[in-house]
């Protein structure tokens, strides 16, 4: 597996590559998760790049980017046992150079409630460094992870509305025994955190639960939810239950859609989604 840290280097590695080429774009602290996207772009395509690079415009002041995790060694490793061929790894320098003073901000639903009212400039610092990535990788295909639901609805929007010519794949959530889900944060919860953290995953899964057997009004589907997530006491917040459509993250109509949820659990923010069928 090759490193680079310029663009040069990188746009130079993936233009040798053979076509298709599939982008894995990561923040580093890598898991079972971002192996599973790795791994998927390996099956489909002729050539593997993925990058490294904790984003700092997509952090608010009051968050966790000075003790994000940077293990760098062993993402390097399981990038490179998941069959990537080239993975960059750029300084902030890099990526945001002195002058640099564009952004790239989606609207529409993805982009108006939810992920989006609680860290507000999140997506925005999102859509400028996936943009940046992709427009410099122009790959054929591009995989995310279902988990971060909204954030991929947000970059599906990007893609079409720019015309990228890139196809953006969304896979499936990958989940520890317990069903919650893999997340480079669950490093962050103390043990009794650890045990009532899949109470979300249970909560949503009855969520769909209710859904698949009729009780299919939004709002009533919402507010059992919600009361599901206030009942588990290591809860310290609910901060938003919704069932939205699947891809543009409005307000759901009609199925499919999604059943999404975010909570507070100690210092750790924790959000899941199960698909509604």
């Amino acid at each position: 597996m090759l490193l680079v840290r310029t663009v040069a280097e990188w746009r130079a590695a993936l233009a040798a590559l053979p076509r298709p080429v599939g982008l894995v774009t990561t923040m580093g602290a890598l898991h079972a998760g971002h192996r599973s996207l790795a791994e998927a772009a390996r099956a489909e395509c002729a050539g593997v790049g993925a990058t490294i690079f904790v984003n700092p415009r997509q952090f608010a002041p009051t968050e966790d980017l000075a003790r994000y995790p940077r293990p760098l060694d062993a993402d390097l490793a399981l990038l490179e046992a998941a069959g990537v061929d080239v993975v960059f790894v750029p300084d902030v320098g890099v990526m945001y150079p002195e002058g640099f003073a564009t952004t790239v901000r989606v609207g529409g639903p993805a982009e108006a409630g939810l992920e989006a009212a609680v860290r507000p400039g999140h997506f925005e610092g999102v859509a400028t460094v996936v943009t940046k990535l992709l427009l410099q990788a122009r790959a054929e295909r591009a995989y995310f992870g279902r988990k971060d639901a909204q954030q991929a609805a947000v970059i599906r929007r990007l893609v079409a509305d720019l015309d990228i010519p890139m196809e953006v794949v969304v896979c499936p959530t990958v989940r520890e025994p317990d069903g919650l889900a893999c997340s480079s944060r669950n490093a962050y919860l103390t043990p009794a955190q650890r045990a009532a953290a899949p109470a979300l995953f249970r909560a949503l899964s009855a969520g769909r639960d209710r859904f698949r057997s009729g009780f299919q009004q939004r709002e009533r589907l919402e507010s059992a939810t919600r009361a599901l997530l206030e009942a588990e006491p290591a809860f310290e917040a609910v901060e938003y239950v919704a069932a939205v459509d699947a891809d543009t993250f409005a307000p759901l109509q009609r199925g499919p859609g999604l059943l999404v949820a975010a909570v507070r659990l100690g210092g750790v923010r924790l959000i899941d989604n199960v698909v509604l069928d």
